[in-house]
Formats: C-alpha cells, sequence, structure tokens
C-alpha cells in the first residue's frame, strides 16, 4: 500500500487484522498520531510508515519493541519510542497555561534567532572581503532538506535499474552495489542508486549513518542525495538503498590512476596541475563545511580518492559518508580532542589516520590526515598502498625526504609534461619559465605533508588550509604577486 497517495489519519481498525506479518504504508500523505491499536497486532513482524507526515508519540510494545521491525524515517514531527529509534523525547506539559507557555516558548525561539541571523548576516559582510567570500560561497544554492526528497519505491528504482542489471553496476563499496539510473517518472533524471547489502555487518548500521550526516548538510562539493529507500524487495527480504545525482566523470581515483583501468574510455584520462588544485580546493572546503558549519561537527571517516565524485565540469564532491560520525560541537579547546565516544574508525588502510590504528575515538584532526594523504597522492601519483613503501617509509615519510632537493623525481611525471599546458592557462599568457608551477607543486606537498603529520595537534585547520590553496591558485594564475610565506 506504499505510494498510493492515501490521506488522512491511520485508521485504529487495522487491529482487526489479528494475522497481518507486513504492513507497508509509507511514502502516503498520511497525518496524525500511531493509533496505539497496533501494538496489539501479535503476528505483524514489519511495519514501514516512512515518508508521511504523522505525529505524536512512537509507541513502545509490540512492534515497535524492535527497532529492525519498523521504519519510521522522514516523519519529523514524531517523538519518544525505543531509544535505538534516536527520536527526540517527547516534551511534557502541564496545566492550564499550556498555550501561555507555547507563546513564551516560540517567542523565546524566534526573536535570538531572528537577531542571530541579522547579525551573522552583519558579520559576513564586516569580516569576508569581497574577494574571499566566494571560500564560503558554497553554503548556497545546495540541495533541498532530506524530508524535501523525492518519493522513490523500491519497484521504481527496480525499474530505474533494468532490474539492478549488470550493465547498469558503476561500483560497489564495503557495504553495497551502485547502479546506474533512469527516473523516467521524474523528468529522466539520472542517478547512481547505492544498495546496501544488508547481510554484511555493519551494512545497516552504515545506512543509519549516511541518512544521519546527509540530513541537513547543504554544500557544492558534496554528493546531493536524491532519495532513500526503506522497503521490502519482490522476495520479501528487507531493501535499502540511497539515491544519489549521478556524476558522469566518475570517481577521482579512475584519474588519478588511470593505467590501472582496462577500459578505454578511462585508461587515457589525466588532470593537469590546476585541474588537482581545483579538486583540493574543493575537497578541502567541503571538509571545512563539515567540521565547522555543521549544526554538529561531522567527521566523513572515509576521505579517499574513490569516495571522491567528479561531475561534468570536473568539480570534486565528497560522497560515501557510511562511516561518518556526529560529534557535538566542543566547548572549549579541551574538549575538541576527545572525538567520538563510539569505537575505533576502521577507515580505509593508507588513508586512516595513525591514532585510530591505537584505539582512539573519531576526530576532525583524523579527517585532515586523510585529506594530507589525498593530496600528496594526487601530486606525486602514488598510493599510499603502492608496493615501494615498505618497513618505516610510507608516503608521508616518501615526500618528506625528497622535498628540498629531489622533487622533481616524486613529482607526477604527467603534471611536468603538462607544464606548457599549464603556462597557457594564465592570464595574457604569460609565461613563468617554468618555475611557477614547480614552486605550486612544492607549496602543496608541504601542506599534504602538514595535514598528514603523525601526531593530531601537529595538523592543520581546515580553514587554514583552503585559505592558503586559494593564495596558491591566485599565484599560478598570476593574479597575486606571491609574497606571503606559504609555508604550512
Amino acid at each position: 500500500m506504499q505510494s498510493n497517495f492515501f490521506q488522512g489519519t491511520i485508521p485504529p481498525n487495522l487491529a482487526s487484522w489479528k494475522s497481518i506479518q507486513q504492513l507497508d504504508l509509507s511514502s502516503n500523505n498520511l497525518t496524525g498520531p500511531i493509533p496505539r491499536e497496533l501494538e496489539k497486532l501479535q503476528f505483524l513482524n514489519y511495519l514501514n510508515l516512512s515518508y508521511n507526515d504523522i505525529e505524536g508519540e512512537i509507541p513502545k510494545t509490540g512492534v515497535f519493541r524492535n527497532e529492525s521491525q519498523i521504519s519510521l524515517t522522514g516523519n519529523n514531527k514524531l517523538c519518544g519510542g525505543i531509544p535505538e529509534l534516536e527520536f527526540p523525547p517527547c516534551p511534557v506539559i502541564k496545566g492550564k497555561n499550556r498555550g501561555k507557555l507555547k507563546v513564551i516558548i516560540l517567542l523565546s525561539i524566534v526573536l535570538p534567532a531572528t537577531l542571530l541571523v541579522l547579525g551573522a548576516m552583519l558579520l559576513y559582510f564586516l569580516v569576508y572581503p569581497k574577494g574571499e567570500r566566494r571560500m564560503v560561497a558554497g553554503f548556497s544554492s545546495m540541495p533541498p532538506r532530506i524530508d524535501e526528497l523525492l518519493r522513490l519505491s523500491y519497484h521504481e528504482l527496480l525499474h530505474a535499474t533494468s532490474g539492478f542489471s549488470p550493465e547498469n553496476l558503476i561500483g560497489s563499496g564495503n557495504f553495497g552495489s551502485v547502479y546506474k539510473g533512469r527516473l523516467e517518472k521524474h523528468g529522466n533524471k539520472l542517478v547512481a542508486v547505492k544498495v546496501l547489502d544488508l547481510q554484511k555487518n555493519g551494512a545497516s548500521k552504515s545506512f543509519k549513518a549516511e541518512c544521519k550526516a546527509l540530513r541537513n548538510i547543504r554544500h557544492r562539493n558534496l554528493v546531493s542525495i536524491v532519495s532513500y529507500c526503506s522497503s521490502i524487495d519482490s522476495k520479501g527480504d528487507e531493501f535499502k538503498a540511497l539515491i544519489y545525482e549521478l556524476m558522469e566523470n566518475g570517481n577521482l581515483d579512475l584519474w588519478l590512476h588511470p593505467s590501472e583501468t582496462t577500459d578505454q574510455a578511462t585508461s587515457s584520462r589525466s588532470l593537469n596541475l590546476l585541474q588537482k588544485l581545483n579538486i583540493g580546493i574543493d575537497v578541502a572546503s567541503a571538509l571545512q563545511y563539515l567540521h565547522d558549519h555543521c549544526e554538529a561537527e561531522i567527521v566523513h571517516c572515509d576521505l579517499k580518492p574513490s569516495n571522491i565524485l567528479l561531475d561534468n565540469d570536473l568539480v570534486a564532491h565528497v560522497g560515501d559518508f557510511g562511516l561518518a560520525r556526529l560529534l557535538p560541537k566542543p566547548v572549549n579547546r579541551s574538549s575538541e580532542q576527545k572525538g567520538s565516544s563510539t569505537i575505533a574508525i576502521k577507515g580505509t588502510i593508507g588513508y586512516a589516520a595513525p591514532e585510530y590504528g591505537m584505539g582512539l575515538a573519531a576526530s576532525t584532526q583524523g579527517d585532515v590526515y586523510s585529506y594530507g594523504i589525498l593530496l600528496l597522492e594526487m601530486t606525486t601519483g602514488r598510493r599510499p598502498t603502492d608496493d615501494i613503501f615498505v618497513g618505516d617509509l610510507d608516503l608521508h615519510n616518501y615526500v618528506n625526504g625528497a622535498l628540498h632537493e629531489q622533487v622533481s623525481e616524486i613529482v607526477d611525471p604527467l603534471l611536468l609534461l603538462e607544464g606548457d599546458e599549464n603556462r597557457s592557462m594564465t592570464p595574457g599568457g604569460k609565461n613563468s619559465n617554468g618555475g611557477k608551477e614547480m614552486e605550486c607543486i612544492i607549496f602543496l606537498l608541504k601542506i599534504g605533508l602538514k595535514c598528514s603529520a603523525r601526531l593530531p595537534n601537529d595538523r592543520m585547520h581546515m580553514n587554514e588550509v583552503v585559505r592558503k590553496l586559494h593564495l596558491i591558485k591566485d599565484v599560478f594564475l598570476g593574479v597575486r604577486v606571491h609574497q606571503e610565506n606559504f609555508e604550512a
């Protein structure tokens, strides 16, 4: 009964269906509370009420006792329920002055919020010079909130991907596979459908983490979520999928290591220095937003080239938030180092911060480390898991040892071969006699080294990374005389 445009409240007489085992009312326009009578259905083992406008308290007995048997996603007015559902507690208001109290509470929220917005706008124009506002301009013109997403059923996704055919398979990850799809009912929109393999340990947790992380974030350098689906497939098994805007140019890994693929269309790909510099700025801007400009600090925990997607204009978009952690904003600097209280994050070998291997919790500094390794990989063309890295030699030490006298020997040869092309991109066609490219490459390597320092407190902050990368780009393009010290 999902996606049938049902309206009104859920009828309590559904409880008369004594033998019903599965009930799916998702993606309708149902309102009002959840009938308490549903708690009495002894044989009901799956209930899906997601993507409606239901409100009020969530029951705690019957089918509602088991988090895996119910789906309530997309009903932002619900409260209470078992703790595993992670809905806010229901307010308790008593007495005759309830109406007056509501007005007082509303005013106490609206007035300070209005003053805060006006103050933030004034501060924005005072603090950011006109030339630097582009560094935070990525926070506007963003995708819709998660409660405004398309409502897609399992059968729509099945049709969009031609039955999840192997021909439409475009990638796979730790917890599932990604298929290319076309939504005919929505203007033939091209999408990437990430289907979770719920047989794998941690897949359901990954789905919840990604939904939670993507719920309210909006930035031009984050992958845009189109919808998500929690339903039952044609075999009666649980089905979960995340639907994203399709990035036609694939992931960054295919561009950094084109020789490793047998696909002729991708084996000839390459990125010049300016394109890599732009991608570095894009990814840094996304992390800056996640760490500093969200309601809660968001730690990605698995930043690597295959999780960075490129659109038609080679603009980078960070994706795959399956391991993401939301941290409360630190009250002071000492509390900022505590990170998440959850178990240590696995991440990906080579990109995961060394402190994660010692059991320490997720932190924004861990993302900075992964970014530093990414920047070194983009500049040298070597993976952190390259066969030459044995014993104490890793990508960080490899670059650090050659930084002063042997830089040309460790830099990606394609960057050096394309020096003439890069120089032609400068305004007025000015030639830097070959020195400008290498100077910018050295600055990039230094930032990568500083970000990938072994000790978390020695790493750069993403605000500083974004600022310095913009300065390096300005110098490369010849729009700024490089007088500032770029030392990371």
